[in-house]
């Protein structure tokens, strides 16, 4: 707590010093009774200030939102002794925007506790820690100024706000657990594969009475079964490109928690691989709280600058399913990602990139040589995608403004027309 002093207690000081010094330089004692009340003012501020007794306590009505939407921030302060006058100031991230109340406001306190609402808008996506107040309070007399900081933690998970997303990429490989993906393979299932001669051991509700009377033997029906996927979101974070509030990166993000979400709707295994300047993963798994924990990380995502060469060799052995489904989210800006990205081909991982688009947050070239210079990396990047393309790799520009669905869609497009090419 910091004291400081009031500007009235050096005005009521310097009249009652100004009194005296006149009453001596003129010989009027009538003026030292003039202004003898200051002084007395002064005594009994000084004996009766005290440091203020206060508490405080802040409450969110939601510990997780979705952009956009809107919190309820509750502030409750009580003091051991009546408060004339209690200035309050609430620290809040840029990101959370004030939309009713007051910020900062003025209070009395007395003996009960006073409460104080402020409604905020979710701007963006992000952890956030709310719970710095701070306080200024004049004692009684205006004497003395006391200035205070509390702090009570509170967290708020601001989860971007999901794409529309109506059909999903399909894997080409399956697992062996029970999903709702129709394998290629043949077994216990409910859609229709194939009809094959009876074998011992087969189950006679597996005859096909119709093919075995017209052939004269018997016959049973062969079905694909219903499996699951695993599908690995890997989000490049080794650099971005930004303009004013928006980049690859937001982007990037909001593409990722979509998709995490529709494949564990599904009940398919999601994992995670944050790979940049800090590598982070999660192992696949599913369920409602494996998706929390896709969100919780990837809003915690950050463009960490870093010189160390990181390829595939630094993702944890396990991270990277056999057969699985690895989505990549990157605005092929970094050459490590490049090549890691290029590595998990040439290792046979089923592997889709759908290239974030750095074009939107570049600026224009002005003179003749820096246009030249622009379409020059242009050419570089189209270059880029036939070489992934040429190894079977399906990679689709996404720019901002345009819906997530129908990058999937070009992917899911490139994926039936083109077949695919052995590494």
């Amino acid at each position: 707590m910091t004291r400081t002093v009031s500007p009235k207690l050096g005005a009521y000081a310097g009249l009652a010093a100004l009194g005296l010094i006149a009453a001596i330089a003129l010989r009027r004692p009538e003026l030292v009774a003039v202004s003898a009340p200051f002084p007395l003012v002064l005594a009994v501020g000084l004996a009766f200030s005290r440091a203020p007794r206060l508490r405080a306590q802040f409450t969110l009505d939601r510990e997780r939102v979705l952009e956009d939407d809107e919190v309820v921030l509750t502030l409750t302060l009580g003091a051991a002794e009546p408060l004339e006058r209690v200035e309050v100031f609430i620290r809040l991230p840029s990101a959370l925007v004030p939309v009713d109340g007051a910020n900062p406001f003025a209070l009395r306190l007395g003996t009960t506790k006073a409460t104080r609402e402020l409604r905020l808008r979710c701007g963006r996506w992000g952890g956030y820690a709310l719970g710095e107040v701070h306080l200024r309070i004049r004692d009684r007399f205006g004497l003395f100024v006391h200035e205070l900081q509390l702090t009570d933690r509170l967290s708020l998970r601001v989860y971007p706000r999901p794409e529309e997303i109506q059909r999903v990429l399909l894997p080409l490989e399956t697992q062996v657990y029970a999903g709702n993906q129709v394998s290629r393979g043949k077994g216990e299932g409910i859609e229709f594969a194939d009809v094959r001669h009876f074998a011992t051991g087969d189950r006679v509700r597996r005859i096909n009475w119709r093919v075995s009377a017209r052939r004269g033997e018997l016959f049973v029906n062969e079905r694909h079964p219903e499996q699951n996927t695993d599908v690995i979101i890997f989000l490049d974070s080794f650099t971005e490109a930004r303009a004013s509030q928006r980049g690859t990166l937001e982007l990037a993000v909001r593409a990722a928690a979509s998709l995490a979400a529709l494949y564990l709707q599904r009940k398919d295994r999601v994992g995670l691989v944050s790979f940049g300047g800090v590598l982070s993963w999660l192992l696949p798994a599913t369920g409602l709280v494996q998706r929390y924990r896709i969100l919780d990380s990837v809003i915690g995502t950050e463009i960490v600058f870093s010189y160390a060469w990181k390829d595939a060799d630094v993702i944890p052995v396990g991270t990277l399913p056999p057969r699985a489904l690895i989505l990549a989210l990157t605005p092929l800006l970094d050459e490590r990602a490049v090549v890691t990205l290029l590595d998990l081909r040439a290792r046979g991982f089923d592997l889709a990139v759908i290239e974030v688009s750095p074009l939107p947050f570049t600026a224009a070239a002005d003179g003749e040589v820096e246009a030249v210079g622009h379409r020059l990396w242009q050419l570089r990047r189209e270059t880029l995608r036939s070489r992934y393309q040429r190894l079977g790799v399906p990679v689709v520009e996404w720019r901002d403004g345009d819906p997530l669905a129908v990058a999937l869609e070009e992917v899911g497009a490139f994926r039936r027309h083109a077949g695919r090419v052995r590494a």
